[in-house]
């Protein structure tokens, strides 16, 4: 079922039929029906990334767990599409539906912690820059990724790959339980004892099962780090020997290196500006009065063009978010690799001279640590053994150079994917089912498989990275 408003003269009315449909669902829940009549339209379906003009029915800006299930029973029983949305950073643009209903989190931010325990209550509607300066009040962590404004939700169901993932691991490695909504408007309590089968395929299985409304968390001792930025030139000698630097460092440290333009930056150099860089962001959660010899073998590599790295509490590794209506056009490919030499650095470094975007952008992490020792089966994100994430991204201002971007990225992609096929769920754009089952490989697919059919045979979560119940 489709309740998609129509337009006239530009302006978005609502037909006979969908105002009493608007009228039946604010009756169900407490929170925030947002129609397309309202005021608050426009902004409410707009997801972070450009390019994804699609008008839902109806935007619920909901209070609690109690109204998420009725808006679940109320998609499903008047056959209506159903999106989930946390923080709106889906690269598919799965925050918002086309015609359907949209749940809303970002009200729910609830969020309880115990410092004695070293564990947290969290509402999905938290950002990770939200729960990290809460948390950091107590000196404690939890590791999400690397972008403040990104939800919680989402990003923990797909894995979590951030700052802390060689000391600490996967977010998903440091839930303990959590509470989800199925298909069914049940709201179900999940861990290790109950309904265990849900619970491995939360972590890392993406949305496919239910709508988590919150997550317990372990919590570290996370306090001051030594870390921030380090901008390099970026040579085939810099880029390898930085990957080599990465992973030979302790497993305290964990890089994320972006090879890309340097943009007009204020900190660099005007004739830096339009150069290829290494702009690197960095943090050793060790002790920091060794940060010093830890990121020595990294300014050895060159001069540094910016040298930004120094001691810090954690929460200030977030860099500021940028306004509201910063809403980029952008796409991008993800791959695993598990070796990097000096000529996989310079086809990284012709690649990006090839690229016409506004900004273009290789970002290479070296993962390992703790991540690769928890065994591959106790959760389903499945490349813990993988050496390294890549990302090929390209970001444009206009909507008709898309295809040209896009046959950019996954040129350059497939010029970089090595052994085995894979893929991060969260980075994943609209790619189809072989790349979601790139993320999925083997195994963790048919038991992911098997979970979809027990929870959601009907696969009312399916606008999504989608598991299928037919396999």
């Amino acid at each position: 079922m489709s309740m998609s408003p129509q337009r006239e003269n530009g302006t978005t009315t609502q037909s006979a039929a969908a105002a009493d449909f608007v009228a039946a669902l604010r009756a169900r829940v407490s929170g925030q029906v947002i129609a397309p009549d309202d005021a608050e339209y426009d902004a409410a379906r707009t997801v972070f990334y450009a390019g994804f003009d699609r008008r839902p029915a109806a935007v619920v800006r909901v209070a609690d767990a109690a109204d998420v299930a009725n808006v679940v029973v109320f998609a499903r029983e008047t056959g209506t599409e159903l999106a989930v949305r946390s923080g709106g950073h889906s690269g598919a643009g799965f925050g918002v539906s086309d015609g359907g209903i949209v749940i809303d989190l970002s009200p729910m931010k609830h969020l309880e912690i115990d410092p004695d325990t070293q564990t947290a209550w969290a509402e999905s509607g938290l950002t990770a820059g939200e729960y990290t300066a809460a948390a950091g009040e107590y000196g404690l962590a939890t590791g999400f990724g690397d972008t403040g404004s990104v939800g919680i939700g989402g990003l923990t169901l797909g894995g979590g790959i951030g700052f802390l993932v060689r000391k600490y691991g996967l977010t998903i490695d440091d839930v303990l339980a959590a509470e989800i909504v199925t298909a069914d408007g049940q709201c179900l309590y999940i861990d290790e004892r109950n309904y265990p089968d849900l619970f491995w395929a939360i972590r890392g299985g993406g949305g496919n099962f239910g709508v988590v409304t919150r997550f317990k968390f372990r919590l570290h001792e996370v306090d001051n780090v030594y870390g921030g930025m380090l901008i390099l030139p970026a040579t085939a000698d810099v880029i390898t020997g930085f990957m080599e630097a990465a992973n030979a460092a302790p497993e305290e440290l964990s890089t994320i290196a972006n090879v890309m333009v340097a943009p007009p930056m204020p900190f660099l150099p005007p004739n830096v500006h339009g150069k290829l860089i290494v702009l690197a962001i960095m943090v050793y959660a060790g002790d920091p009065a060794n940060g010093e010899q830890v990121f020595a073998p990294f300014r050895a590599l060159a001069t540094p063009l910016a040298d930004m790295l120094r001691p810090m509490r954690y929460p200030e590794i977030y860099p500021p978010e940028e306004g509201g209506d910063y809403h980029p056009l952008a796409t991008g490919r993800t791959l695993f690799r598990d070796t990097f030499d000096r000529a996989t650095a310079e086809l990284i470094l012709e690649g990006l001279q090839n690229s016409s975007a506004m900004m273009s952008a290789v970002q290479l992490r070296v993962l390992g640590g703790a991540m690769a020792r928890v065994p591959a089966e106790a959760t389903a994100f499945a490349h813990r053994d993988r050496a390294i994430m890549a990302n090929v991204a390209a970001l444009y201002m206009n909507p008709a150079e898309a295809a040209t971007h896009a046959a950019w990225v996954e040129q350059l992609a497939a010029e970089l994917r090595e052994g085995e096929p894979g893929a991060y769920v969260n980075f994943l754009e609209a790619e189809g089912e072989a790349r979601v089952r790139e993320a999925y490989p083997g195994a963790t697919w048919d038991r992911l498989v098997a979970v979809k059919r027990r929870y959601d045979p009907d696969n009312l979560f399916r606008l999504n990275q989608n598991v299928s119940p037919q396999g």
